[in-house]
């Protein structure tokens, strides 16, 4: 399915390249075949513009979904999401730095992603002081905190778009609120890759912990597990993995909540099979979404956020009517 889906990313879109032929460029390039001069620019769009896009929207869909399991057993809320904690609430403010007042310009192609990177980390580090207690992070000091600071970074981001003198930066900056993978490079690819497949392995390798957590600090203390602790690690692996993909694709909503859900109800709760299961639904996800986002307008293109929350709104509503699925195992 996800393979499927790649092929289809790749092969589709507004450019006027037929499928047959994106395909035949796409199968040169994997083999190392000679492609002829009057083919080179179709070949330049696939392989420099379309496919350094569908791998980093596969990456991002597998990250978001990845988070989105370790926050919902996190904070033992099922409506959670990686942006609950003002992560990437935070990282708007450094990526609208770039993009309206021109900061680190010094540092090229690069000054959005580390901009929105730091920034995001200096979020995680306030949210961490303000919500850290003597009895450890508990999950509803988590959630009011992460929240009421994401609140107070959206407003900042409001006013830099407001203050913009330049339109089409405003018109950037919003483009970037929403979601976009626009701007993949193959330079993106390598970073948020590892950052995502290491957070996964560590997080996979917690998968049981994580199960003992979902059923209460109580329960998880009785089964050998520190919660406070577990909860601190959790803490720090999901911010360095939203900080990342936030970072190269801008703030994409919905797919680390509603993922889970549907995972849970496909495999059950057991987090060692929800671990292996919603990387690639999240993956799969955010490829068709983002195609879809190249298509309908075309040759305009919608923010990807548009179409995740066009999905994600009527899902989580369905999802909220039959009851939300439990976090703990059986």
């Amino acid at each position: 399915m996800l393979g499927a889906s790649l092929v289809c990313g790749v092969t589709l879109g507004a450019a006027g390249l037929g499928q047959a032929e994106a395909l035949r460029l796409l199968w040169a390039g994997l083999t190392g075949g000679t492609v002829a001069a009057p083919d080179a620019a179709a070949y330049t769009i696939v392989w420099e513009i379309r496919l350094p896009r569908v791998v980093l929207g596969a990456v991002v869909g597998a990250g978001l979904a990845s988070v989105g399991v370790a926050v919902q057993a996190m904070v033992r809320n099922a409506l959670a999401d990686p942006f609950v904690l003002g992560i990437s609430s935070g990282a708007a403010v450094g990526a609208n730095a770039v993009i309206l007042l021109g900061a680190f310009a010094g540092l090229g192609v690069w000054a959005l992603s580390v901009s929105a990177f730091g920034s995001a980390l200096a979020a995680m580090a306030l949210v961490y002081a303000v919500a850290r207690s003597p009895r450890g992070l508990t999950p509803l000091r988590l959630v009011l905190t992460g929240t009421a600071l994401a609140y107070g970074f959206e407003a900042v981001t409001t006013v830099m778009v407001f203050g913009a003198a330049r339109g089409e930066a405003a018109r950037s900056a919003m483009m970037w609120l929403l979601g976009s993978l626009g701007g993949a490079t193959w330079a993106q690819v390598p970073i948020a890759a590892v950052t995502v497949v290491a957070g996964w392995a560590w997080l996979r390798r917690r998968a049981e912990a994580l199960n003992a957590l979902a059923m209460g600090d109580e329960t998880s203390a009785a089964l050998g597990v520190r919660p406070a602790r577990l909860r601190r690690e959790l803490f720090l692996v999901t911010a360095a993995v939203t900080g990342t993909v936030v970072a190269v694709s801008g703030a994409i909503g919905f797919v680390g909540l509603m993922v889970p859900h549907l995972v849970r109800m496909t495999v059950g709760a057991d987090h060692r099979r929800v671990l292996v299961l919603a990387p690639v639904a999240g993956a799969v996800l955010l490829v068709w979404a983002d195609l879809l986002s190249r298509l309908l307008l075309a040759p305009a293109e919608l923010p990807v956020g548009v179409i995740t929350a066009v999905v994600g709104v009527p899902v989580f509503l369905l999802l909220m009517r039959r009851g939300a699925h439990p976090l703990a195992g059986s």
